[in-house]
């Protein structure tokens, strides 16, 4: 039998949620390369703390060439600094980022979505929204196993197949993925506001608030 190709993972960002991201995918057997703005020589003392051959430390063009699948990770309102959007063609790319402002306050988007908004930015990217909805310290601590216990990771997208891919990147960590719907309605369900943003929850639960979010698509589907 032919061995399965090691999934390869690029991060764009080395905050909380990239760092903790690439410790769990490293650890989970993905091949990572974490970037940041400021080089690979300022990532060391990270890429030491993770502790894991799986781990590297490169330019954020070498995250994205090297990747079968791109994280980003940067504060969205950076979302301009980008590598060219040309390298992201083809490639499954996950929008961990959330649309607040420097001084944390949620952006007006009128019927847009922050990962919309990404899109237009890489349009030849497989975009899917996820890894957005949890505080990285109970991303990095809330993984289990297996069984109900599991919580949730949302997940968004036009493309079905990079969505499956994705959910199996949040299994392999330790939670359990729930689809929202497209990256238009699915991603508005997964904004900072919703009754599923930064409340831990397992599947059933989740469930239970999807279906009070559809009920009352009109405050959350079209509320900016």
């Amino acid at each position: 039998m032919m061995k399965q190709k090691i999934m390869k993972v690029g991060i764009i960002g080395s905050g909380n949620i990239g760092a903790t991201l690439a410790d769990l995918f490293a650890k989970a057997g993905y091949i990572v390369a974490i970037s940041n703005s400021r080089g690979p020589v300022s990532l060391e003392t990270l890429i030491t703390s993770i502790d894991s051959k799986n781990v590297t430390a490169v330019t954020p063009e070498e995250a994205v060439r090297s990747a079968d699948v791109v994280l980003l990770a940067i504060p969205w309102r950076k979302k301009h600094e980008l590598p060219p959007s040309d390298l992201f063609k083809g490639k499954i790319v996950v929008d961990a980022m959330n649309p607040y402002s420097e001084n944390f306050e949620v952006i007006d988007l009128g019927e847009s979505t922050s990962s919309e908004e990404v899109r237009k930015l890489l349009p030849g990217a497989r975009l899917v929204k996820a890894f957005n909805t949890m505080y990285y310290e109970m991303l990095r601590t809330g993984g289990r196993e297996s069984g109900d216990e599991r919580l949730v990771l949302f997940v968004a997208g036009d493309d079905l197949d990079a969505k499956t891919v994705v959910s199996e990147l949040i299994h392999d960590i330790g939670f359990v993925s729930v689809d929202t719907g497209s990256l238009h309605e699915g991603g508005r369900k997964q904004q900072p506001g919703s009754s599923i943003y930064n409340h831990p929850m397992t599947v059933h639960v989740a469930y239970h608030h999807l279906a009070e979010l559809d009920k009352h698509d009109d405050i959350w589907l079209h509320k900016d």
